[in-house]
């Protein structure tokens, strides 16, 4: 396992600004990628919203303007990336010391920062006596090997900062074992020359040659790890196929809620499911899938799953470790994709998520916009239809309940049906199952023939329906 820091430790920032990195946030124009209309930055009266909205809308007002609206809102993205980068070493319990910030054309390929910078870190290390230094962007092996030789202390870049974000948060049995498999795929690129102070190791008895060295057992040894890990993940991955299977099959509904990391989608499951999940304004409050019913009204339901948040430039390690989790999004019916209406960053984040959901396969599935925390604009409860007159967006408050109502009802039309009507005939000894579908409120009405046969007419919801029929295996005695 990587070095870890500890909770209590006080963290040097480091940030540093790149061409390679303005190509990459600049490539993508500031626009909802869905073609949905949501808030005007001038609606939600914020002095940065507003030069955001002129630096966006002034690019027809000449060149002059254009240029100086587009360096402003690349201040503004900047900004934000940094602010995100400290958010992200609170949430992962670190006491921040300072944040040094600087612009390279390129990294330098040794320290990743040049001399001067280098100088100004290890001042600023004696100043503070921060125990830990954190780039907020990706170092390679031999620049994270290299600056821990030069500042005397430990070294982690923003990947490993997120990957010991979700080893501290992760509760569950796959859950765990999908962060330690992204941990040991990101260790594994940093074994290189990290034991060359050792010798090798002597061979056996009727062994040729030194035997292996320490590096090449730990190599092995954590190949072994991650072949196991896979293994378990695979059985992991199968289970959960077979309950989507039986969900497909009894025809219920799955919601999936979606969005940037900390956009509120827990405390909206918990609003929409009566439920008391985890939830905390922290990048990355919870990690592990919650499925739980969802009471539409009108004798409707559906499964709502809370997944796990995204960020800008997620590691790859954990895209690829949790993608059997993730495969509850790309199987969902309808993804309701939470936004944070006051986040100034918010469109950008947006095609942060589409972006993840395009690449596990979820990028056709059917979107709602929801736009949250209303009750921190002056902005009220309301659903914008599209051209075909199903919602397309909603504007709610998970914390107040503001618009959750409307929110239900906009989910059930672009649902459809979640009944199941048909007919079931049980033969006299079936009481028990009779009782438990009046019980259900799935019958409108019986009719009892002359041999004490009864045909009930089924008018049930879909999961008290998959329930009912899962305990009693009733599905080849039931006529649709």
């Amino acid at each position: 396992m990587f070095d870890r820091p500890v909770a209590s430790d006080l963290a040097l920032l480091v940030h540093i600004d790149t061409d390679d990195a303005r190509r990459r946030h600049n490539a993508a124009p500031v626009t909802d990628p869905s073609g949905l209309a949501h808030p005007h930055t001038s609606e939600l009266n914020s002095p940065t919203n507003a030069l955001l909205a002129t630096a966006v809308d002034s690019s027809s007002a000449g060149p002059q303007v254009s240029q100086r609206a587009s360096k402003t809102e690349r201040v503004l993205r900047l900004d934000a990336r940094r602010a995100e980068f400290k958010e992200l070493a609170v949430s992962a319990g670190l006491r921040v010391a300072d944040l040094i910030v600087g612009k390279r054309s390129r990294p330098d390929s040794r320290l990743f920062v040049g001399k001067g910078k280098l100088d100004e870190i290890r001042m600023a290390l004696e100043v503070t006596h921060a125990e830990v230094v954190l780039f907020g962007q990706r170092l390679s092996p031999s620049q994270e090997r290299n600056l821990e030789a030069e500042l005397k202390v430990r070294v982690l870049d923003r990947n490993s900062l997120i990957l010991d974000i979700f080893a501290q948060r992760a509760r569950s049995f796959d859950g765990k074992l999908q962060v330690e498999l992204a941990q040991l795929q990101h260790l594994s690129t940093r074994l290189v020359r990290g034991w060359t102070h050792l010798e090798r190791q002597k061979g056996g008895i009727g062994l040729r040659g030194p035997g292996e060295t320490q590096l090449e057992t730990d190599r092995r040894l954590l190949n072994e790890r991650v072949k196991v890990l896979k293994q378990r993940l695979g059985k992991v991955r199968r289970q959960r196929e077979q309950g989507r299977a039986q969900r497909g099959k009894t025809g219920i509904h799955t919601v999936a809620l979606v969005g940037y990391t900390n956009a509120g989608k827990s405390t909206l499951f918990n609003r929409l499911t009566n439920e008391n999940v985890y939830s905390a304004d922290q990048l990355f409050a919870t990690l592990d899938p919650t499925l739980r019913k969802l009471d539409l009204g009108a004798g409707q339901s559906a499964v709502v799953a809370d997944t796990v948040g995204f960020i800008e430039d997620l590691p790859h390690e954990l895209v690829d470790a949790f993608r059997s989790t993730l495969t509850e999004t790309r199987e969902a019916d309808l993804l309701v994709h939470v936004v944070d209406v006051v986040d100034e960053e918010r469109e950008r984040r947006q095609i942060e998520v589409n972006q993840v959901l395009k690449s596990i396969g979820a990028g056709d599935v059917p979107q709602l916009l929801v736009y949250n925390k209303i009750d921190l604009t002056e902005l009220s409860p309301h659903l914008r239809p599209s051209e075909r007159g199903e919602v397309e967006a909603a504007w709610v408050s998970a914390v107040t309940g503001a618009g959750i109502e409307s929110l239900l009802e906009a989910i059930a039309g672009r649902l459809g049906s979640t009944r199941v009507t048909g007919t079931l005939r049980l033969s006299p000894d079936r009481g028990r199952l009779r009782a438990q579908l009046y019980a259900a409120s799935a019958v409108s009405d019986e009719t009892v023939a002359n041999d004490g046969t009864v045909a009930l007419t089924i008018d049930a919801d879909v999961v008290d329906w998959a329930r009912i029929a899962s305990e009693h295996n009733i599905d080849a005695e039931f006529e649709r």
